[in-house]
């Protein structure tokens, strides 16, 4: 089993994705370590990435998680995944691969990116990329709040992948 923090930035991805596998014992991955130096110098000077900037960054995470499944390994990535077509790509049909997608309000996103320090993204793409998200349905992901704490929110991520 792939699970796939999902959502803007500021989110919380980071933090849940390591709580997550924490709880299922497994490796996690950051998909921000996937980025070219080219797409975080342009995040770090508040330019949008385009689709072709992102293609790559998607295949190359899609890559390592193509690893782990032939490796039989339960892993826990973070990936922005913002519209359909980029978790097609992460996807590419597997059933194995499950997105959790943490929604928050632009004003408590807003707060979380002007509050966080040592990243290179500039706060001022948040509004890039809420325009950006394609929200995914219920056949797509599990949706948590980021209003509820990382711990509530791992606890329910873990009772609805049981109960699916």
């Amino acid at each position: 089993m792939i699970l796939i923090a999902m959502g803007v930035s500021g989110a919380g991805k980071t933090r849940i994705g390591e709580l997550l596998a924490e709880r299922l014992n497994c490796s996690f991955t950051d998909g921000d370590a996937f980025h070219s130096a080219a797409n975080k110098e342009k995040m770090h000077n508040g330019i949008p990435l385009t689709d072709e900037d992102r293609w790559p960054w998607l295949r190359t995470i899609r890559a390592a998680i193509e690893e782990k499944q032939k490796a039989h390994e339960t892993a826990v990535f973070t990936c922005s995944s913002l519209k359909r077509s980029y978790r097609d790509i992460l996807r590419a049909g597997d059933k194995d691969v499950c997105f959790v997608y943490l929604k928050g309000t632009r004003e408590v996103l807003h707060e979380r990116l002007q509050s966080r320090t040592g990243h290179f993204f500039d706060p001022s793409l948040l509004q890039s990329q809420l325009e950006t998200l394609e929200e995914p349905g219920d056949d797509e992901a599990i949706t948590e709040s980021i209003d509820l704490t990382p711990e509530q929110i791992v606890e329910e991520v873990l009772a609805k992948m049981k109960a699916r």
